[in-house]
């Protein structure tokens, strides 16, 4: 799986991560890219030389620091109620379409930095997701088409303010849902390759180490390359553009009582086969 970092030196490359540690790739020939969505972008024709790379490579000792595995600011695209067992927590009827919104480019953060709980929100949320990392352009892609085109996939908390999503007037749905850091993603990601059945991986999350969501993405409503296929019938995706899939049930909001982040909770998301995406909660 490939991890972004900053280096003891202060330098950021990338690697591939294994049980063994990490590969810094990207040191160990300097005609690679640096950006992973350069990477991303070029994936086709560098995977051969990557792949010879890794078989060859020792993990590093240098003490590395996980980034956020993108450092480009494509789209954010988002899927509300594409979990059954979400919709019927909420008494929600089932979609016939998926449910489209966004997230500001700005609110994306990677592994360990902290989101940011406003002051001006008692409601901070938390959804665990399956993020889809999209490798190449599409534009009115069908199923198939918008499945080769995912590059990975890697874990991702849809970070929500309820009380502006839904309380204020019109429900401001991409203000509550973009504030700064309301989208971690992280800690890599795993080519699609390696995932061979994205609708059949355990996904779970807990506050404090307490489980607050524990499911499978055989509850999602509307499958990966379905969702890109429906976008792309409006608008242009683009490599680095991802796409949150939904979020399973036992989100805060349709708890009782109601659990909602605040400063110094910690919440993780673990996503089978990807890893663990974890994040303290500061005041903002």
């Amino acid at each position: 799986m490939i991890v972004r970092f900053k280096r003891s030196d202060g330098s950021v490359g990338w690697g591939w991560k294994s049980p063994q540690g990490i590969q810094d790739v990207c040191a160990a020939d300097d005609s690679l890219p640096v950006s992973t969505c350069q990477l991303i972008r070029n994936w086709d024709s560098l995977q051969p030389r990557i792949v010879s790379l890794v078989k060859k490579l020792g993990p590093t000792d240098d003490p590395l620091e996980l980034l956020c595995p993108l450092d480009c600011t494509g789209k954010i695209l988002c899927i509300g109620l594409n979990y059954r067992d979400h919709a019927l927590e909420t008494n929600a009827p089932i979609p016939d379409e998926p449910i489209v919104f966004s997230k500001a480019s700005s609110s994306m953060i990677g592994p360990d930095v902290p989101i940011e709980v406003p002051q001006i929100s008692s409601q901070v949320d938390f959804e665990a997701e399956l993020v889809v990392v999209v490798g190449k352009r599409l534009k009115k892609a069908d199923p198939l088409e918008a499945r080769q085109a995912i590059f990975g996939y890697t874990a991702g908390n849809d970070v929500s303010a309820r009380d502006w999503q839904k309380g204020k007037p019109g429900k401001q749905w991409l203000l509550g849902k973009s504030f700064d850091t309301f989208a971690p993603i992280g800690p890599a990601i795993v080519p699609a390759a390696a995932i061979p059945d994205p609708m059949n991986l355990r996904i779970q999350s807990r506050l404090n180490g307490q489980t607050m969501q524990d499911s499978s993405t055989q509850e999602l409503i509307f499958a990966p390359e379905m969702l890109l296929s429906y976008i792309s019938q409006v608008l242009t995706i683009q490599p680095g553009d991802v796409l949150f899939t939904g979020t399973p049930a036992g989100v805060g909001v349709a708890r009782t009582p109601q659990v909602f982040l605040k400063p110094g909770d910690r919440f993780e998301v673990e996503i089978e086969g990807i890893g663990v995406l974890s994040n303290p909660c500061i005041e903002a």
